[in-house]
């Protein structure tokens, strides 16, 4: 027999009754019940129960094992009476009478234990995530990662995509987060950087003729860390395709996402229908360049209404120029009690709160409108709002006024909450939109021109876009957004170099600048660069959707916390002297 297992703890079923078996696992839990004792032995397959009475030669040291010590035990396999059989497990039909046990890897006490779901602080769980990543529903998270990464490569093999790799040791780029440095020993004052993505490179692998790339792609970026981002490195789906544009980008894609969460959704329904939703209207319509559209509120401008009349914050609002009024219609909505929980979330949100309007049974059967906003507005404008938004009886609004980019990320929130609270937000489905038309430019808070999206994109309209306002332009830039989430960002490349150094120009960086940072892209383009484009796929946040997890770090195995430290691994650390001495580094005391 094997030396530690003839099978494993999810193998044995009904038929394996009356065989000699030898198993290996941890002990999940043990249970005395009164002379017999009850081990559940779990490993990577499943769980088996093991069991000893006073007659068995294994009953003593059973007597003493703590909970995730490692053993091996022979024994003999039983069925279990009707009445005991576990329906709910595999091995549910039988049980092992240990006749010998061997521990293999003492446990100490537990700083948290496997069994059960009992909540533990993260920073717990992060220090000893081996033991975290013992727990069931974050093993099977895990697995649930690597079944799509291994789909994902099936399903771009089978779109006609080649897999290749690409530096992890390269120079710096702006990509939008600051890199990660890497100091050179060899040449020193010098420093590599980590790559943001693999944006270059899988440009110059198109411009070197191999035509459809793919690779699961590891991208470093030094970031401030949110729920469903990671502060320090993330893995993507890279893809890149040559003569392309930007519906060939996504009739490449969307059957590999669209596969994905078919296959791994639990069965939840997966919207086929993938719409086409400019930057401008999104940010509109639903506050957010990542929509949520399951939730089916969309928001109006309602500006007309105010102007002029008797609800003066917003009157005299409108005065300045490029402020508006927004709506956010409320089917359902319409009772006090409702407009005072949303205007404690507006509190919530820095705001002094929302104005509201809702719609009630007058005593004369009519439809009223009610609120100081009515009463302010008077009963012709306030049924000219009802009409614009198509609200009725039982309904309500609540409104947002000032500059919309001070105020849509807010309007955006309150829509979601709206959904949500009143249950229009349909949960437990899949709902998918292309977000196109990005701006390519935007003007920084100290009043410079920079790029809003990737550096690297093609100006619709070309190098005669790039002669008018910069703030003007849009790029042929997309994002694919599900259920409130970016899951894909990605562009049609700018290819010449001539509209490069013009895009980069408006942008701050002179020709040399370009030269000196991407001399080896410009190189490229000068020897016949083929027009190409492709996106790049989260595919953390994949998998943290599938899961039905809302922090990314659930998803990934040996996750940082939220100041970026590894906790587990001690990481970041203090470097050696001799460790600076030979890279030539000296480190600054901390202000």
């Amino acid at each position: 027999m094997h030396a530690y297992r003839s099978h494993t703890c999810g193998d044995l079923t009904a038929a394996h009754a009356g065989e000699t078996v030898r198993l290996s696992g941890w002990v999940h839990r043990v249970r005395d019940h009164g002379g017999v004792l009850f081990v559940d032995l779990r490993d990577h397959y499943g769980m088996t129960q093991v069991l000893a009475d006073s007659d068995s030669p294994a009953f003593a040291a059973m007597d003493k094992l703590r909970a995730e010590t490692v053993i091996r035990i022979d024994g003999r396999v039983k069925l279990r009476d009707a009445a005991l059989v576990n329906a709910k497990l595999p091995t549910g039909e039988i049980e092992v009478y240990a006749t010998d046990l061997e521990v293999l890897g003492p446990a100490d006490e537990l700083p948290l234990p496997v069994f059960g779901d009992q909540e533990y602080p993260e920073e717990t769980r992060l220090a000893y995530r081996f033991l975290d990543l013992r727990r069931e529903s974050l093993h099977n998270n895990i697995m649930l990662r690597s079944k799509v990464i291994r789909s994902i490569r099936n399903r771009m093999w089978d779109q006609g995509f080649t897999e290749f790799q690409t530096p992890i040791i390269t120079a710096s780029s702006p990509e939008g987060a600051r890199d990660f440095l890497v100091p050179s020993r060899l040449h020193p004052g010098k420093f590599y950087a980590l790559p943001q993505a693999p944006q270059q490179f899988k440009q110059l692998i198109m411009v070197a003729g191999f035509d459809r790339y793919f690779q699961i792609a590891p991208c470093f970026r030094d970031e401030d860390p949110r729920a469903d981002r990671s502060p320090t490195d993330f893995y993507q789906l890279d893809l890149e395709m040559s003569f392309v544009e930007q519906e060939d980008v996504f009739a490449a894609i969307q059957p590999v996402i669209q596969g994905l969460f078919e296959e791994f959704g639990g069965g939840r329904p997966v919207d086929a229908d993938w719409p086409r939703i400019p930057y401008a209207e999104a940010l509109l319509k639903y506050g957010s360049d990542k929509p949520d559209l399951r939730n089916p509120i969309e928001m109006q401008v309602v500006s007309d209404h105010f102007c002029g009349s008797g609800f003066g914050i917003f009157a005299k609002l409108l005065e300045q120029e490029g402020t508006e009024v927004r709506a956010i219609p409320a089917p359902t909505g319409g009772s006090r009690k409702f407009a005072d929980r949303m205007n404690a979330f507006a509190q919530r949100e820095g705001l002094p709160g929302m104005g509201y309007i809702f719609w009630r049974k007058a005593e004369d059967g009519s439809t009223e409108a009610a609120g100081p906003i009515a009463k302010a507005l008077g009963p012709e404008k306030t049924e000219a709002i009802r009409i614009q938004l198509g609200l009725g009886e039982g309904d309500a609004v609540f409104f947002l006024g000032g500059r919309p980019e001070q105020f849509e990320a807010v309007a955006g929130r309150a829509r979601n909450e709206i959904g949500r609270e009143l249950g229009l937000t349909q949960e437990n489905q899949f709902k998918f939109a292309w977000i196109i038309d990005f701006p390519m430019y935007e003007k920084t808070d100290d009043g410079r021109i920079d790029f809003s999206h990737n550096p690297f994109s093609m100006p619709q309209g070309g190098l005669e876009a790039l002669n008018g306002h910069p703030l003007q332009v849009k790029g042929y830039q997309y994002d694919l957004a599900c259920n409130g989430y970016e899951l894909i960002s990605g562009a049609i490349r700018n290819h010449k170099p001539e509209i490069m150094f013009k895009a980069f120009e408006l942008a701050g960086y002179p020709a040399s600048e370009v030269e000196k940072r991407f001399g080896g892209m410009v190189k490229a383009f000068r020897y016949g660069a083929p027009p190409h484009g492709g996106c790049a796929a989260g595919i953390d946040r994949i998998v943290m959707l599938l899961a039905d997890e809302v922090n990314i770090r659930q998803v990934i195995m040996f996750p940082m916390n939220q100041r970026a430290e590894d906790l587990m691994m001690g990481a970041p650390s203090e470097p050696t002297n001799e460790q600076l001495r030979e890279l030539r580094l000296r480190v600054l005391p901390k202000e």
